[in-house]
């Protein structure tokens, strides 16, 4: 104690200073305090804006999260459809715990409440919250938490979530409003790099789709173009696999003729039906179909045996003139973010060249056609006008030659050459009518057209080309219940004698008139006395179906001859 009065009142002023200074000094302690937070704010919004990628936006923005509210934990999920997490990033958890955890949250518990309520969220111990489920197993313990929304252009896109404050305290409005303030910088941020992430992305189409017209415009064929659409598009929608599927004529299923990407092999040539499938819906509706998982939607069908399976699926069509013909389809394995609006901008362009494609593609087979087609009349037309004409003269003088040669021998030796001739001209004339047949669709082929076609595909399996003569009205006269079982006996007897008849030569004769005949010799190792197989009792069952029979001979010099006759309803 001061000694005297003068002490005691010299000592006053001194007490109420230190408590001045103390006050001050305790003052500028939080100044201090509150400008390295405003200088940690400052950085972490300048940290999050640095970053142009994404991805490296979005991993920026959780850990200056972090360390500006002194957190031990910290994660961004970005909200996806029907108010879940489409992505979670975690901050402070190792890889290898992270696999011990399990499965990353969808959007349950604390962190779907954030997202059913947009609003900052400040929790002493989330324990103890109504929306709390526990944790899994190996999760660390948490207790304090703060979550705020990340809003891009006034549309929520995610939240931060912070948990375990340093120092085990509970977060203050502080840490909330320094959060929030960083919640503002990140939506800028994000905003700044998906426009330039759209930016880089329609560069990368106006390069591709430049590529594909500079390809349709160099004459490559249809398949390539379409495999560098599926190429391309897979690139520039940032997907898993892509695939173009085209109708199957007559089931109307789609089939995959292009895929590339994950699972091609196993995707390409599968079929795809056209009731019940994402891509028939888009061939359906000629609209884009596009689902979050193919695996659920009812719409939908997923493929199976795909390792790892698709989730987010689109279909573009492939419109010409308001006219579909088939679809593009890209896919992204399970749990990858959806195709959005965006997406389905930028794969419209490729969509419509591969469309582009098919028709240059079919007008390029229409031409080559047409082109063949006349060089086959062409052909046919000089047959008929130089060829056949001199071998009818030819004929016409040695029969008049044979009438003055007296030695009997070599006059049967000129009527032979004659007969010889007329054989000649009538095989030519089938090679003319055969020249001259429409080759289009199957449907509209004639019978001449079709037994044509059925003896040259037996040449592969020969190893030569049968001859072939036909006479009579066949188009005209013979039924088409009758030249169903024609053309079926003719490719049995062909196949027969490919099989078992070692033969160097085959002739096929057809003729129509009061009867249908077909007859079919081969100079092979003949029936050898065995029992009818299989294929002479049906074709021998399809004649008497038509109420005619079924011959066979075997030659004297060596091999077979099979006639098939039916009676002609008309006779």
């Amino acid at each position: 104690m001061p000694d005297s009065p003068d002490e005691a009142a010299s000592a006053l002023p001194r007490l109420r200073l230190d408590r001045l200074l103390a006050e001050l000094q305790s003052r500028l302690d939080v100044a201090r305090g509150v400008q390295s937070r405003m200088h940690g704010l400052l950085e972490a919004v300048l940290s999050v804006g640095r970053e142009l990628d994404l991805n490296q936006v979005l991993r920026r923005i959780v850990e200056a999260a972090v360390v500006l509210v002194g957190a031990e934990y910290g994660a961004l999920g970005v909200v996806g459809e029907k108010h879940s997490l489409s992505d979670f990033l975690p901050v402070g958890i190792s890889p290898e715990l992270a696999a011990k955890i399990g499965p990353l949250p969808s959007g349950h518990s604390i962190l779907g409440e954030l997202i059913r309520h947009p609003e900052a969220l400040r929790l002493a111990d989330l324990t103890e919250h109504p929306s709390s489920y526990g944790f899994p197993e190996h999760h660390p313990p948490m207790r304090t938490f703060l979550g705020v929304p990340i809003r891009v252009r006034e549309k929520v896109f995610g939240n931060l979530y912070l948990t375990q404050k340093h120092g085990g305290v509970p977060f203050d409005a502080d840490d909330e409003a320094m959060l929030s303030t960083l919640a503002v910088a990140a939506g800028v941020a994000i905003d700044n790099a998906r426009l330039y992430r759209e930016s880089l992305r329609r560069e990368r189409r106006l390069e591709s789709l430049g590529e594909i017209a500079r390809s349709l415009l160099s004459g490559t064929g249809s398949d390539d173009v379409l495999s560098l659409v599926a190429r391309r598009a897979l690139e520039v929608a940032e997907a898993d696999s892509a695939a173009v599927l085209l109708p199957v004529r007559d089931t109307g299923d789609l089939r995959v003729e292009v895929a590339h990407g994950r699972s091609a092999d196993a995707l390409r040539g599968r079929l795809v039906p056209a009731l019940g499938s994402l891509a028939g819906v888009a061939a359906r509706t000629g609209k884009p179909a596009v689902t979050s998982d193919v695996r659920t939607d009812p719409r939908a069908h997923a493929i199976p045996d795909i390792d790892p399976p698709h989730g987010p699926t689109v279909a573009m069509p492939l419109l010409v003139e308001d006219q579909v013909s088939g679809a593009l389809r890209l896919s992204r394995v399970a749990g990858r973010p959806v195709f959005d609006d965006s997406d389905i901008e930028l794969l419209s362009g490729f969509a419509a060249q591969a469309a582009l494609a098919l028709e240059l593609g079919r007008h390029r087979r229409e031409s080559e056609q047409l082109a063949l087609l006349r060089d086959r009349d062409r052909i046919a037309r000089d047959l008929h006008d130089l060829a056949i004409q001199r071998l009818f003269a030819t004929g016409m003088t040695l029969q008049s030659a044979g009438r003055l040669i007296e030695n009997p021998e070599a006059a049967e030796r000129v009527e032979r050459a004659v007969d010889d001739l007329d054989e000649t001209i009538k095989i030519i004339r089938t090679t003319i009518f055969a020249l001259r047949t429409d080759i289009g669709h199957a449907g509209a082929r004639s019978l001449r057209r079709r037994v044509v076609d059925t003896v040259a595909a037996a040449g592969e399996p020969l190893g030569f080309t049968p001859s072939l003569r036909m006479d009579g009205p066949l188009d005209t006269d013979v039924p088409e219940s009758t030249a169903e079982h024609l053309l079926a006996v003719l490719a049995e007897s062909l196949s027969n004698t490919a099989r078992h008849a070692h033969a160097h030569r085959v002739d096929v004769v057809l003729a129509a008139g009061d009867e249908t005949v077909l007859t079919v010799t081969d100079d092979g190792v003949g029936l050898g006395g065995s029992p009818p197989g299989g294929g002479l009792t049906n074709m021998r069952t399809r004649a008497e179906l038509l109420g005619g029979t079924l011959e066979t001979q075997t030659l004297a010099d060596g091999g077979t001859r099979l006639i098939w006759r039916v009676p002609s309803p008309s006779a």
